[in-house]
């Protein structure tokens, strides 16, 4: 079915003739790129295995399935083992049987033995010493001059001994 040319829109007449002198050689070149990014053949093989494994999940027949019994090995201890916890076990046994009746009962008596006199004496003198040191007020002290009493040979004394 075809449409007749007064049933086709009308174009102005401005636009149309900027149309007819169009000139494709105006156009700037640019390279294509493609947006849609189609999955790799692994990506494909991938989501096969994927969906085939859910579809056998999902179509399982547990009726194909076989009865198996399960056999459980029990490990004895051995005879060291067995002694040990006989031990163990009697003397748990013994402290909570134990007769707290039978004790027999005590005073305790704290000692806090106090140290004799000299020993006092001893530690007052240090910390009397201590005290007098911390404390010395040394504007008490008075100016000295320093003599020296072992002079040094004059140049003279020297030359003597040299030559003699």
């Amino acid at each position: 079915m075809s449409t007749s040319l007064k049933d086709l829109p009308k174009v102005n007449v401005d636009l149309k003739s900027e149309l007819e002198g169009f000139k494709t050689g105006n156009m700037k070149k640019a390279e294509t790129q493609e947006k849609n990014v189609l999955p790799t053949a692994e990506d494909v093989k991938q989501e096969r295995q994927h969906s085939e494994l859910i579809q056998g999940v999902e179509s399982f027949k547990t009726d194909r399935l076989k009865r198996t019994n399960t056999q459980e090995k029990i490990v004895l201890p051995n005879a060291q083992d067995v002694a040990t916890e006989k031990t163990q076990k009697a003397l748990l046994q013994g402290v909570e049987a134990f007769d707290t009746g039978k004790l027999k009962h005590t005073e305790t008596q704290e000692k806090n033995p106090l140290p004799d006199k000299d020993a006092i004496e001893q530690e007052k003198e240090k910390q009397n010493l201590i005290a007098g040191i911390e404390n010395f007020d040394t504007k008490k002290l008075k100016h000295t001059e320093t003599q020296e009493k072992n002079p040094l040979p004059t140049k003279e004394a020297i030359d003597e001994e040299k030559k003699a």
